[in-house]
C-alpha cells in the first residue's frame, strides 16, 4: 500500500486555496489527513473535500506540529508565509509556497515541474519550495523547449492578466463595476483592488512601480525566468490588467541565436509537456481565456515568423492563472516531491 500524507492547505478559503483543494481531489493525491487552515476570521468555517465538510482550523505557530503535517501548501499572502512557513519546516513538513516571499532566496528552489523538476531536490536546504509567479509559469513552459531547440537570446512579452490574479476581492470588484455599468452608475463605482476602474478598461500596471520604470510584476517575470531556466535571458515585459475573471494571456516575441521556422517551432511545442497547440487561423482557432478556464494545460497559438528577422517568432499563450499559474503547479510540485523524496 502506497504511503499517504498529512497535508495542510494554508489559505484554504482563498481563490487559489480552493483550486488546490479541487486539484488534490481530481488527482486523488495520497492524503491521510487534510487540514485546511486560515486566519481566525475564517476558522470554524468548512470546505468541501471528497464529498464531506472539513472544518477550517486557525493558523497558529504550533498547528503544524500538533497536526503532524508532512506537506504544507501555502497560499495566504507573503507575510503569512514569512511568519508561519518556518514553523511548518521546524515541525518536519516540506513547504510549497505560492507567494513571492521566498522565490528569489538563493537557497530556495523555484520550480515549474515541466521545466526544472531536478531543482526540487534542493528543498532540503531550507525545507521550502517556491511556486513562481502566475505569468512566469505559463511562459517558461513554452520557452524551455524552444530554448533547447534554438538557443533563446531574448524575450519580449506583453501580458493580459485576469482580475483573479488580484484575488477574490479583485474579481468581485470587476463584477460589481459591471453591474453598476448596467445600472448607469459606473462613474460612482468604487475601486479598491486596482488603482483605476477595471470594468471596460485595461490598466498597464500590476503591482507597484520600481525605480527602473517597470512594475514589480514585470520584474518578477525577468528575475524568475533566469532562476528557473538557469540562464540569463534578456527579457522585457509589459504587464496589463484586463477586465476578465480568469485566464492570463501573453503575447511573446522570441529571438533566437539561429534562424527559426514557425512550423518547426510549432512541432517542437507539440511535443513539449503540458503544452496544447490551438493554432488554425483559417478557422479562427487560437487560445483565449474563456476557453482555458478549469484547464491544467498551457495553450499556444498564433505561432508565426517575424516579417523582417529570420531568427524571431511571435506567439500567443493562455493559461488558467488560478490553476496552471498557481494551484496546479503547486500540487504537481508536491507530486514530484512525493516521487523523489517521499519514500525517505
Amino acid at each position: 500500500m502506497s504511503r499517504k500524507y498529512n497535508v495542510a492547505v494554508v489559505g484554504a478559503n482563498g481563490a487559489v486555496g480552493e483550486e488546490i483543494l479541487t486539484i488534490l481531489q481530481e488527482i486523488d493525491f495520497p492524503i491521510n489527513k487534510l487540514v485546511p487552515m486560515a486566519s481566525s476570521r475564517s476558522a470554524g468555517n468548512t470546505v468541501e473535500f471528497n464529498g464531506r465538510e472539513v472544518v477550517i482550523k486557525e493558523l497558529t505557530n504550533d498547528i503544524f506540529k500538533d497536526e503532524e503535517i508532512e506537506i504544507a501548501l501555502f497560499s495566504a499572502g507573503g507575510s503569512v508565509s514569512a511568519e508561519f512557513a518556518p514553523d511548518a519546516v521546524k515541525a518536519g513538513a516540506v513547504v510549497i509556497d505560492n507567494t513571492s516571499h521566498f522565490r528569489m532566496d538563493a537557497n530556495v528552489p523555484l520550480v515549474v515541474p515541466e521545466v526544472n523538476p531536478e531543482d526540487i531536490a534542493k528543498w532540503k536546504d531550507t525545507g521550502i519550495i517556491a511556486n513562481p509567479n502566475c505569468s512566469t509559469i505559463q511562459m517558461v513552459q513554452a520557452l524551455k523547449p524552444l530554448d533547447e531547440a534554438y538557443n533563446l537570446i531574448r524575450v519580449d512579452a506583453s501580458t493580459y492578466q485576469a482580475t483573479s490574479g488580484g484575488g477574490k476581492t479583485a474579481m468581485e470588484e470587476l463584477v460589481t463595476q459591471m453591474q453598476d455599468f448596467f445600472a448607469f452608475k459606473l462613474s460612482d463605482s468604487e475601486h479598491k483592488a486596482f488603482p483605476h476602474q477595471i470594468a471596460l478598461n485595461v490598466i498597464p500596471q500590476i503591482d507597484v512601480f520600481m525605480d527602473n520604470g517597470y512594475t514589480k510584476e514585470e520584474m518578477k517575470m525577468v528575475n524568475e525566468t533566469t532562476k528557473i531556466m538557469h540562464k540569463e535571458i534578456p527579457l522585457s515585459a509589459t504587464c496589463v490588467r484586463v477586465p476578465t475573471l480568469r485566464g492570463h494571456a501573453e503575447a511573446l516575441t522570441l529571438t533566437f541565436a539561429c534562424d527559426v521556422d514557425a512550423n518547426e517551432a510549432r512541432e517542437v511545442l507539440e511535443k513539449a509537456p503540458n503544452i496544447v497547440i490551438v493554432d488554425d487561423p483559417s478557422d479562427n482557432l487560437y487560445p483565449m481565456p474563456a476557453t482555458c478556464v478549469d484547464m491544467n494545460e498551457t495553450f499556444v497559438g498564433r505561432i508565426r515568423n517575424d516579417n523582417f528577422a529570420k531568427n524571431m517568432i511571435h506567439m500567443f499563450i493562455v493559461a488558467d492563472n488560478l490553476r496552471v499559474g498557481a494551484a496546479t503547479n503547486a500540487v504537481r510540485i508536491a507530486q514530484k516531491w512525493v516521487e523523489m523524496e517521499g519514500g525517505e
